[in-house]
């Protein structure tokens, strides 16, 4: 006989319970009320910090106040303006690497030659590396400018000599009795030279370049003076040829013609020392007969490197130098 099929089983308690409920979000914490702005949609500050703000520039808006129910008050100004002068006086700085031009100034930035490129890197190379020194010694000038004045007593203006002119000779014979002093320095040694090339500072309208009056210590005056003229006018002429600028055993810069006393000068490395010549001043001096009587004395200061130079030889070098400006007539032997 046929038979009723079997019941379905009964339905499981999972299928008979409800799903259950999502997972409700974290709580989250109440706001807090921002202090309602004021009438008008200004933020609440007190009337000495709304002053203070009109007088540093600084919006209130963008203040927090740290007053009662977030009030600005005029600490929160004060702290707001040195923070807006900090952040643009550091944006300034990293743009320019200066601090910043005061408001509405007017100025001209003018491109580097190649010139004042090679001065700036080679006189920060020399100042950051070269161990300088200085040494300042005064000289009479009275038989230098008497002898000059007789040399140049009738002669053609090509002829004549400058106190420039017996200034590079002294140099150039000093060199010659203190050898060590003409010199340079390489990292594994040091370089004697036979001969004194001196270098002369000059000023063009593009930088400073130093033609050189080579073999200084076997010329005469007169050919000293005929070259140091003609590479003058060809250095501000821009037409000096590269042998006639670039070496060199000594150097000397003369600001005396523009009324300097006396100066400091840096070293033009390899090269060991630099003279710095001042002007003449006239001053009072013993006669040596128990009275006084008027001098005219120039200052030079010899800056040297240490590593080549030690300071008992330049001042050596300063001596032979003042016997030679204060006798000139030893430079004509």
């Amino acid at each position: 006989a046929q038979t009723d099929p079997p019941p379905p089983p009964p339905p499981s308690q999972a299928a008979s319970s409800p799903p259950p409920p999502p997972p409700s979000a974290p709580a989250m914490p109440a706001a807090t009320a921002s202090p309602a702005p004021s009438s008008g949609g200004r933020a609440p500050a007190s009337p000495l910090a709304r002053r203070m703000a009109t007088s540093k520039g600084v919006d209130l808006s963008s203040v927090k106040g740290t007053g009662p129910s977030g009030r600005v008050i005029a600490a929160d100004v004060e702290a707001a303006s040195q923070s807006q002068a900090a952040a643009a006086s550091a944006h300034a700085s990293s743009a320019t690497g200066y601090d910043a031009f005061p408001a509405g100034a007017e100025f001209v930035d003018e491109p580097h030659n190649n010139i004042r490129k090679v001065i700036a890197r080679r006189l920060t190379e020399s100042k950051q590396s070269v161990p300088h020194y200085y040494l300042s010694m005064d000289c009479r000038l009275d038989e230098l400018v008497r002898l000059r004045a007789a040399i140049n007593d009738g002669a053609e203006k090509e002829d004549k000599v400058s106190v420039n002119d017996f200034i590079i000779k002294a140099s150039a014979k000093a060199l010659t009795d203190v050898p060590q002093a003409n010199a340079a320095w390489f990292d594994s040694y040091v370089r004697m030279f036979k001969h004194a090339d001196v270098c002369v500072a000059v000023s063009t309208d593009k930088g400073l370049i130093t033609p050189i009056v080579s073999r200084a210590d076997v010329k005469g005056l007169k050919q000293i003076a005929k070259e140091a003229r003609e590479l003058a006018g060809r250095a501000r002429a821009n037409a000096l040829k590269p042998e006639e600028f670039q070496g060199g055993t000594f150097t000397v810069s003369n600001l005396g013609m523009f009324g300097i006393k006396n100066f400091t000068a840096i070293i033009n490395p390899p090269q060991a020392c630099i003279l710095a010549v001042g002007g003449a001043q006239k001053i009072v001096v013993p006669d040596g007969k128990g009275g006084f009587k008027e001098a005219s004395v120039m200052t030079v200061t010899l800056s040297a490197d240490h590593r080549v130079i030690d300071g008992a030889v330049g001042a050596q070098w300063l001596s032979a130098f003042k016997k030679y400006v204060e006798n000139p007539v030893l430079m004509l032997i």
